[in-house]
């Protein structure tokens, strides 16, 4: 990879200070920019990073690269931050932030040249990211959320640019259908319709309630969304049953198990005789607690601790099927998924607890593991994604996308609107942007209208970059295509942009590609945000770490012992 220096930059001597350590965080921050800028758009090259354990990511996901790569500059780190922040926001636009906040403080270098105050310059771009925030609003459509042609079109857009765009019917399908099941659900919580209910979809936790299991083998097209929950557990004991339609299920936070006594416990036996009582009291113990289960005739008993051989027993005397050592976080999808409430002391079950919204309870081999489905549940407020795949690498890779994909329609749930893809919106902002600048190019103020005439220029030129990347990225004549596609902005066209494939300009009504608007703005926040605090920095210091700070002082905890005099 030709830009691999930047993985161990450290241009941050002992102290930088003044116009030096901006210059030199703006390199940092451009050098960043450069390493994934041909991973925007349909012919995104892939990157191969090799770990120090040995192993290998091959990835064009933005934040997938940044998240590996290890970088000293601070400017640098700041930049990765920026990709972290975006991914976890929207869940999209992470590659797109990156470049479009390296070219503004690129172009911001030249207005320092002109001796023009950092203030300044931010006092602009604040001006400028309300102008351009105006725009992106004025030129996006509303979307009609339970509209499935409207919603895939919007997803595939995320996905067309990855590694998945082979499956990307199947995976907007599986992304849409999982946010369905996760969101419609929370909206009906919040007593309202989807497009009504935004507090309640706000509490929907995709990450925690939409789980992606990947079991690598048979083809990607067995992928599918369960309408339930899969773990990879087995039953505790072979004799019970592995199939049940219609179960009855119990979930538990507390041990099946005789409650041992701490380390210090001490038992003195006098006669032989209490040794075989005091087991006796163990099982009488378990099988109370096993009985008062069974009172609630369950047919599944799912616990988070331990099940001892005696319940594992007596459960299989009446027929009942039980799981042990599941995670936390499955316990709550699968109460989620079937409407039981998860029980910490048994004296506390109730038959309200019970969960009865499971269609089907199944274990079932796959390779040399088995698996539990919980699915075909009524209601589900949670929902498990099966990836299948030839690899691991393939699956993570997938997964990632998929990550992608459902973070998209999340986003046009809660922001129903779209804004124009392949870089008309960067460009309706830049011309509509320019345009601007030449009015305050006018003056008037006394001066200061035409000091900041040329940062509001600066980022102008710097949202160009996106449509001129996809150019390049697709092999295609950057002036000749920039200009014809300024041309059509200039003209009031606003929907035009950059065809990723061909590389040349075409209508996005008409092509159909439209991304979340809520990407957009949240892109333009971060990048101009990014760059204005870069800006305000004129000084880099390397602090040092105080001599015997961690050693000696007995249990004083080291303190050394001048400080302790002072306090």
């Amino acid at each position: 990879m030709s830009q691999t220096p930047v993985f161990v930059m450290n241009t941050a001597p002992e102290r930088q200070s003044g116009r030096k350590a901006q210059i030199s965080n703006i390199t940092a921050a451009k050098t960043v920019a450069d390493v994934i800028r041909t991973c925007l758009g349909p012919k995104a090259m892939l990157k191969m990073i090799l770990d120090p354990m040995g192993g290998i990511l091959l990835t064009n996901d933005g934040n997938a690269i940044l998240r590996e790569i290890d970088v000293a500059h601070p400017a640098a780190k700041n930049m990765i931050e920026l990709s972290r922040t975006q991914d976890e926001e929207c869940g999209d636009g992470t590659t797109s932030v990156i470049i479009l906040a390296g070219e503004i403080l690129a172009q911001s270098l030249s207005q320092l040249e002109r001796d023009i105050h950092p203030v300044v310059i931010i006092r602009a771009y604040t001006k400028a990211l309300a102008e351009a925030l105006a725009i992106v609003k004025s030129i996006s459509i509303p979307i009609d959320t339970s509209s499935d042609k409207e919603m895939l079109s919007l997803i595939k857009t995320s996905i067309g640019t990855k590694f998945s765009a082979r499956w990307s019917e199947l995976m907007c399908k599986l992304a849409l259908d999982a946010v369905r099941t996760v969101a419609v659900e929370a909206a009906k919580d919040a007593g309202g319709s989807l497009g009504s209910a935004g507090t309640g979809l706000m509490t929907v936790d995709i990450k925690r309630y939409a789980r992606v299991e990947k079991v690598p083998g048979g083809a990607i097209e067995d992928s599918k969304v369960l309408r339930g929950v899969m773990l990879n557990k087995d039953i505790t004991h072979p004799a019970m049953r592995r199939r049940i339609v219609n179960p009855r299920i119990v979930l538990l936070d507390c041990p099946l198990e005789y409650k041992k006594g701490e380390s210090q416990t001490n038992m003195e036996f006098s006669k032989e005789n209490d040794w075989a009582r005091a087991q006796e009291i163990e099982e009488e113990q378990v099988k109370a607690l096993v009985m008062k289960i069974l009172e609630f005739k369950p047919d599944l008993v799912i616990t988070e601790k331990g099940v001892s051989d005696l319940a594992q027993h007596v459960f299989t005397q009446h027929n009942v099927s039980a799981l042990r050592r599941v995670r936390k976080s499955d316990n709550n999808r699968i109460a989620l998924a079937v409407g039981a409430t998860i029980v910490n002391r048994i004296e506390d079950l109730r038959e309200s607890d019970v969960g009865t919204g499971c269609g089907l309870f199944e274990v079932e081999k796959i390779g040399d593991e088995y698996f539990t489905f919980l699915t075909e549940c009524t209601s589900p407020k949670a929902c498990t994604i099966l990836l299948r795949g030839p690899s691991k690498d393939i699956l993570n890779e997938i997964d990632r996308n998929l990550a992608d994909a459902m973070a998209v329609a999340r986003n046009a749930v809660f922001f129903p609107y779209l804004a124009p893809g392949g870089g008309a919106t960067e460009m309706a902002v830049a011309v509509g942007l320019a345009k601007k600048a030449k009015e305050l190019g006018g003056g008037g103020e006394g001066g200061i209208g035409a000091m900041e005439a040329g940062p509001y220029r600066a980022v102008a030129d710097a949202m160009e970059v996106i449509p001129r990347t996809l150019i390049q990225n697709s092999g295609g004549n950057v002036i000749r295509v920039l200009t014809e596609l300024r041309a059509k902005h200039a003209s009031g066209e606003n929907t035009w942009g950059v065809n990723g494939d061909t590389g040349k300009i075409v209508d996005m009504r008409e092509y159909g590609l439209y991304e979340s608007a809520s990407v957009k703005i949240q892109t333009l926040k971060t990048a101009v945000e990014a760059a204005r605090m870069l800006l305000r920095v004129d000084d880099v210091v390397q602090a040092i770490r105080k001599e015997g700070g961690s050693a000696g002082g007995g249990e004083g905890g080291g303190v050394p012992p001048e400080e302790m005099q002072q306090e």
